[in-house]
């Protein structure tokens, strides 16, 4: 039967769409244009870490990355350290925590295929040892930015700032990777038959390890991005993208079972994650509230969604 019908993806958009005109609707329209340049802001950081951990999922069933509020942690301590407030060290910073994000990555992937771990236990187990390490490193204090990494966050190129500009980037470098080079197309074959891509001579081993690598500097950069955004690395500055990096991907379109990936329906789902958050705090609901109707939403729209079909 034919017929109009939308992208899964694209239902991100619509729902975040609806709730900016309920929260402008309710707040006036003087707050439209501040209330949607502060979502791109902070869904920008979301993206960063879902197409990381898109990556990581799309490589086949059972892959996740629980470590990534840890690695983001970590490497923001670790950058930070080591600029100490400098300018002139921002990017030996820059290069520490793409440092860590890959060694973290490579860690999580190593556990997993040599001690035989399922991807959950191993990426969970070494969250505690690289947050472990933060605390040793800064404790409760926050570690302050260079005045530079501060201005770049909160830089504008023609009106729009610089944070959503650079995810948008990424985002757009990933689907091309996705869809025309040969690793990104090993990645989506690896995901749907690891079996099938063996046979074809598909290297699936270091496929996987360079999408656990990827998904951990995708962490590392958030935290040093957002430590400079935020004022400094703190210990809880991870803690809201353990479940949010998984929801935005699937919410975004990619399959929990592999071999399939969408790097652009992310901003979708991050979009709503943000206006919706936006929106209850604008009709002043209590926290407990909040959560309710989070939950509720993200599971309406999941099941609303249609699903593609088998082939």
């Amino acid at each position: 039967m034919s017929g109009f019908s939308l992208k899964p993806w694209t239902y991100g958009f619509i729902v975040a769409l609806v709730m900016w005109i309920a929260t402008i609707a309710y707040s006036g329209f003087a707050s439209a244009v501040p209330t949607l340049s502060s979502a791109l802001v902070f869904a920008a950081f979301s993206v960063v870490v879902g197409t990381g951990q898109m990556m990581v999922i799309a490589s086949g069933p059972g892959n996740i990355d629980l470590s990534i509020p840890s690695v983001l942690t970590l490497s923001a301590y670790l950058s930070m350290s080591v600029m100490s407030g400098s300018n002139d060290m921002i990017l030996p910073g820059l290069l520490v925590a793409v440092l860590v994000g890959a060694l973290a990555g490579a860690a999580n992937f190593l556990a997993i295929t040599m001690l035989r771990l399922p991807p959950i236990i191993a990426t969970l187990a070494w969250s505690f040892v690289f947050q472990s390490l933060a605390f040793n490193l800064g404790g409760e204090a926050t570690l302050k930015p260079p005045a530079a990494l501060s201005a770049f966050t909160f830089w504008s190129v023609a009106g729009m700032r610089i944070m959503p500009i650079t995810a948008i980037v990424l985002t757009v470098t990933v689907a091309v990777i996705l869809a025309r080079s040969v690793w990104g197309r090993r990645l989506l074959a690896v995901g749907q038959s690891e079996r099938a891509a063996r046979l074809a001579g598909v290297p699936v081993i270091r496929v996987r390890l360079i999408a656990y690598m990827f998904c951990g500097v995708t962490a590392a950069l958030t935290g040093f991005l957002l430590a400079g955004f935020s004022g400094g690395a703190a210990l809880n500055m991870g803690d809201t993208y353990l479940l949010e990096a998984i929801a935005v991907v699937v919410l975004g379109g990619t399959s929990v079972a592999g071999g399939q990936a969408n790097a652009v329906g992310i901003w979708g789902a991050a979009l709503f994650f943000n206006l919706m958050a936006t929106m209850l705090n604008t009709f002043q609901m209590q926290a407990g509230v909040r959560f309710v109707l989070t939950g509720a939403l993200i599971i309406l729209i999941v099941a609303l969604v249609p699903k593609p079909k088998a082939a």
